[in-house]
């Protein structure tokens, strides 16, 4: 019995050392996030419509541009990546911030595409 006793009391202190889903390390808050993520994706396609698809080249031209964003966002890599992993823990917020995203995302297209037909004097640019 005393084994037992011994064990259970092993195993309860073990477990009670490890730390499920929680950090000390603090995360980037829910908005900073939505605006880092937006400029994320304009980036990502930015550069897709640049280079060619190809691990190398991608990894030559867009590390100094993500160093950018994130500089540019007050944050580094581990920080974003401890932070999306926190948000992907939990997917309903998740979604819900990618709904903000997505708007942010068409409203930039749609003033992208005001001012390029006010340039072009209203006339839509030829696609060849």
């Amino acid at each position: 019995m005393h084994k037992y006793i011994i064990l259970f009391f092993s195993a309860t202190l073990i477990l009670s050392a490890c730390k499920h889903g929680t950090t000390d390390q603090p995360i980037i808050e829910r908005e900073q996030m939505v605006g880092l993520l937006t400029d994320l994706h304009i980036v990502d396609g930015g550069m897709y419509n640049m280079v060619s698809i190809n691990a190398d080249t991608l990894y030559k031209y867009g590390t100094a541009r993500y160093l950018a964003l994130f500089k540019r966002h007050h944050v580094d890599s581990s920080e974003f990546r401890r932070s999306l992993r926190y948000y992907a823990g939990k997917p309903v917020e998740l979604e819900a911030m990618y709904d903000e995203i997505l708007k942010h995302l068409a409203d930039k297209t749609d003033s992208a595409n005001k001012a390029l037909l006010k340039s072009n004097n209203g006339q839509r640019p030829k696609v060849y």
